[in-house]
């Protein structure tokens, strides 16, 4: 298979406006214009949707307002009322993945979600964050969470080294998760989708097999964004309430 139509070549990063500073290299590249696209794309929508402020929405309005209860009902269910304030970075979060993984459905664009560099960076924000917040909170108490109330002395040595590896690999995971399985699908996409013009007449098989996991794609779309947001609430609510 010629590189060019490799399932991979949809991940390559390439750059569009070259910016060197020094050593560094900062340059525009398709993955920073699609993030720009997509944080374009949540502020259109937010500000067509909620304009007009109307008794009875529309359906902009009323998609914007289900996003926005959407996203406080996760926040009200895991950390509680004392979570609102936390409001404004958490929606921020849903939105910018879930357009992120959107816009990677769309033919000849750019999933900048199936980047381990783009995920990651976003866990260790909230990783950081959260440890702050844990700290200014509740200062060295901070540490408790890695000895759980209610265990024996004696299994300490043992707890709480498995505790500090289970909380320092949570920006791995967070990262991980979301960053493969769009990788994996958008490849398992392109690889049915090379068989169609092979095939023929008899393409429309694998074709209407393109169609549902398409659909499927959009499914788990959706549900990384969700998951992404709902395991930051849980990790700043470990942070707000310990154990």
């Amino acid at each position: 298979m010629s590189e060019k139509h490799s399932p991979l070549a949809q991940f390559e990063i390439k750059t569009l406006l070259p910016i060197e500073i020094g050593d560094a290299d900062i340059s525009f590249t398709n993955s920073s214009l699609f993030m720009v696209i997509a944080l374009v794309g949540v502020s259109l929508f937010l500000i067509m949707g909620m304009r007009k402020h109307a008794l009875v929405p529309g359906r902009w309005q009323s998609m914007a307002e289900l996003c926005y209860e959407f996203v406080a009902g996760v926040i009200r269910d895991t950390v509680g009322n004392e979570g609102r304030r936390y409001f404004p970075f958490v929606f921020t979060l849903f939105m910018f993945v879930l357009f992120g993984n959107m816009l990677g459905m769309v033919p000849y664009s750019f999933t900048f979600t199936s980047h381990i560099a783009v995920t990651f960076a976003m866990a260790m924000a909230v990783f950081v964050g959260v440890t702050v917040l844990g700290f200014v909170k509740h200062g060295v108490r901070f540490f408790t969470i890695f000895a759980p109330p209610g265990v024996p002395v004696a299994m300490w040595p043992l707890l709480i080294p498995i505790e500090i590896i289970s909380y320092l690999s949570r920006p791995i995971s967070l990262s991980v998760r979301l960053f493969a399985n769009m990788l994996a699908g958008h490849t398992l996409l392109k690889v049915f989708a090379g068989f169609v013009p092979a095939l023929g007449a008899i393409g429309v098989l694998p074709l209407a097999f393109v169609a549902a996991l398409s659909g499927l794609e959009m499914v788990i779309a959706f549900l990384q964004a969700y998951v992404f947001t709902i395991l930051t609430c849980l990790y700043i609510n470990d942070a707000l309430h310990l154990h």
